[in-house]
């Protein structure tokens, strides 16, 4: 009772006083970036992280363990010394950013490319003004929701490479570094890069927003689900879908028509087009890989654009080998499993226009035979986070 009391007693403490919002993010493993960084500059070395060092703990215990094949010649570098001039962001965070490495953390980078959608939220994600020129001293950071509270966590940048190039996710151009930082932190929260391996997209998506999440099952999808994808990309919520797999020997099969089963994509838009005097239902999909995109309908060189306005095939800009592809609605449902949305709580939202909704929060703990009931694969025993409807609102409206 006493400690329950205590822990209690530092609860309260923390929400007065702001510890763990966004504004005032816990530095994990009591390490403060600004600190760190100052202390860096004052002494002119470049900052190497004892939390999680460039060893192979860091990479992995098993497949990425120290007497694996996968890990034969992985040297740690620092992007410096990849590149000639490195840099954190160029142009902006964009989806083409994201291509997956050696690594089965497609989910992880689903939501990632999903975040780069929205600027606002990426950057609560990302802090800006990180860069490889100015009071560069080898240390980045990143903000995660984790456990209910926002920690900071900073890393080096030294990355895991084979034959000076990344191992892991990497951006097309090559020499833009923020994503495989990124992917460290969250490596480093996971305690390993093959922690990463394996997961739901809708865990990194709570992870980057402190947002509720819900899954729907497209074999029964409701009437309106189109809309309801909609309504949430034009609120900046965050969307993933699957295929679903009968054993592990369909992990990341292709089909015929170049799509991978057991593999996390993001639907990044959501568009009605007038083809031959019909209007129909688009969704724009992105595989993290950065290529293997879908060969069907309204893919990129089908034969269905020809029925499309100039104009509007402009807008859409359905032509480009990275990963991102256009998909009817219709064979969306027929083609996918799940989709995955996270809806995001009304601090991350600015416009009093979208935030309609509450939320509600509970502390609690994992108990055996009561509340640690597995991961999101058993639905019946798993405990999920739940939107509560406010009054006024449709069911529609409490979806998004």
């Amino acid at each position: 009772m006493a400690s329950t009391a205590a822990d209690l007693a530092r609860r309260k403490a923390r929400e007065e006083d702001g510890t763990g919002s966004q504004a005032n993010a816990i530095p994990f493993n009591q390490q403060d970036f600004e600190q760190l960084r100052s202390e860096c500059l004052q002494s002119g070395s470049l900052f190497c992280d004892p939390t999680f060092p460039a060893t192979w703990d860091s990479l992995g215990y098993n497949q990425l363990g120290r007497y694996s094949s996968k890990t034969i010649g992985v040297e740690w570098k620092r992007p410096t010394e990849l590149c000639p001039a490195p840099q954190f962001i160029v142009d902006g965070a964009k989806r083409t950013d994201i291509c997956q490495g050696a690594l089965g953390d497609c989910w992880l980078l689903a939501a990632v490319a999903s975040l780069t959608l929205d600027p606002q939220i990426l950057s609560r994600v990302v802090p800006p003004g990180q860069s490889f020129t100015s009071q560069y001293t080898g240390i980045f950071h990143f903000q995660l929701w984790q456990y209910g509270e926002w920690v900071d966590v900073v890393v080096d940048d030294r990355l895991p490479t084979r034959d000076g190039k990344l191992l892991f996710v990497h951006s097309a151009e090559g020499k833009e570094f923020w994503s495989a930082l990124l992917e460290k932190a969250y490596a480093k929260v996971n305690s390993s890069y093959e922690a990463l391996t394996g997961g739901s997209s809708i865990e990194g998506f709570e992870d980057f927003t402190g947002g509720i999440a819900e899954s729907y099952d497209l074999k029964e999808a409701p009437p309106s689900l189109f809309n309801i994808i909609r309504k949430a990309l034009k609120l900046g919520s965050l969307l993933g879908c699957s295929i679903d797999i009968s054993s592990s020997y369909e992990t990341e099969a292709i089909t015929s028509q170049k799509l991978v089963k057991g593999h996390a994509y993001s639907i990044t838009a959501a568009e009605q087009v007038h083809s031959s005097g019909s209007l129909v239902d688009l969704l724009r999909i992105r595989n993290p890989w950065g290529q293997v995109e879908w060969t069907g309908a309204w893919s990129d060189d089908s034969r269905e654009w020809a029925g499309v306005g100039p104009e509007e095939r402009r807008k859409l800009d359905h032509r480009a080998d990275d990963g991102e592809f256009w998909m009817s609605y219709s064979d969306f449902l027929r083609q996918f499993s799940r989709l995955d949305i996270c809806n995001l709580t009304p601090d991350t939202l600015t416009s009093n226009q979208v935030a309609r909704w509450n939320y509600a929060e509970f502390k609690g703990v994992w108990r055996v035979g009561s509340t640690a009931g597995g991961c999101r694969n058993y639905p019946g025993t798993s405990v999920t986070q739940r939107s509560e409807v406010t009054e006024g609102q449709t069911e529609d409206d409490a979806s998004v």
